[in-house]
């Protein structure tokens, strides 16, 4: 199977020993993605909209990179330090997948990277 690996200058570099996506037979498998602002590499300051805005921001411009887009997206995983942020979070979420949503999941977990109210990931196809 050959992989072509995805790191777009538009998107915030990894944090650790992993690409922004991989892609293999036709399919895009995103690295989980937090509110880190592509410019600095800091965490934006806010609640989980504005994180959820800036992380759905990353993953458009990751997905753009690899020659697709959020249309095209299958499947999302969604990581929540708190589920009662869900409602904010899905708020948000709706802005970018206004028609025909991809397949989600969506998780409480202890803890994100860099204290990260939320993470995203995602598989779409080319």
């Amino acid at each position: 199977m050959a992989k072509k690996i995805i790191n777009p200058p538009n998107a915030p570099q990894p944090i650790g020993p992993y690409n922004q996506a991989v892609i293999a037979n036709k399919l895009v498998y995103t690295a989980g993605q937090i509110a880190l602002d592509p410019a600095t590499n800091f965490m934006l300051t806010g609640g989980v909209s504005e994180q959820t805005r800036q992380v759905l921001k990353n993953l458009q411009n990751i997905l753009e990179g690899a020659g697709t887009s959020l249309e095209n997206v299958l499947k999302v995983t969604v990581y929540l330090k708190d589920m009662n942020d869900f409602q904010a979070m899905n708020a948000v979420y709706g802005e970018f997948f206004k028609k025909d949503a991809p397949a989600r999941a969506t998780v409480q977990v202890a803890r994100l990277p860099k204290d990260a109210l939320v993470e995203i990931e995602c598989v779409a196809a080319l």
